[in-house]
């Protein structure tokens, strides 16, 4: 049971560092980044904080909003996506860091960089979902609304990103003067990392993580 659990958090932190890499890919492209990511990132222009702190911060929201609406139904061990959100949170400023010497002086090549990070995104969610250790926080919120609003959970996570989006709209608006960190580049994100992750997903289910006795 032991080796079995290791090895799931050890994929879920692979697809947290693919999918970290693939956010900085994204935020490197300037043509928007994924729903989930566009409020630390708009946060991050306007204020003190690191992209990777905004996003540490988010989660930390988020899971506050979870206990808010579980009460007593909110399982203790979902604190353990703190330190997943921490670990993804350092992550994403380490590849920010680590691509800041890629250049992208045309139209065709932020398109470019852009799909990596969408390709990234997806590899890193499909393993995330293969190793089933835990639900991140983003995913719990959602989860959570479910329990008590009668929505179907891929209309709420729609509705969850939509809300996303929209708030790093008006935060934009208000702290920069324009859109920032919402472009076509996240309505690709919307639409295809769900897509690759799906099909992904087909493919690691032949391996299998368990550990036999």
């Amino acid at each position: 049971m032991a080796a079995e659990l290791a090895k799931r958090y050890a994929v879920l932190l692979t697809g947290l560092s693919i999918m970290a890499f693939g956010v900085a890919f994204s935020i490197k492209a300037s043509l928007g980044t994924s729903p989930i990511s566009s409020l630390p990132y708009v946060v991050s222009l306007f204020s003190p904080l690191s992209v990777g702190t905004a996003t540490i911060i988010m989660h930390c929201f988020f899971i506050a909003i979870q206990i808010i609406i579980l009460r007593k139904n909110y399982r203790p061990v979902q604190l353990m996506q703190l330190p997943v959100a921490v670990f993804f949170g350092f992550l994403t400023d380490f590849g920010v860091w680590a691509v800041r010497g890629i250049s992208c002086s045309s139209y065709i090549q932020q398109w470019f960089i852009c799909i990596i990070g969408i390709l990234l995104v997806g590899i890193g969610v499909s393993l995330e979902v293969k190793a089933d250790a835990i639900v991140l926080a983003g995913e719990g919120v959602v989860l959570a609304l479910c329990r008590v609003l009668p929505i179907k959970f891929g209309y709420m996570k729609v509705l969850f990103d939509v809300t996303l989006v929209i708030t790093a709209c008006i935060l934009s608006l208000v702290f920069t003067g324009r859109i920032q960190g919402v472009r076509e580049g996240t309505l690709a994100a919307a639409l295809f990392v769900g897509l690759i992750a799906k099909q992904l997903n087909l493919f690691l289910s032949r391996f299998d993580f368990k550990t036999s006795d």
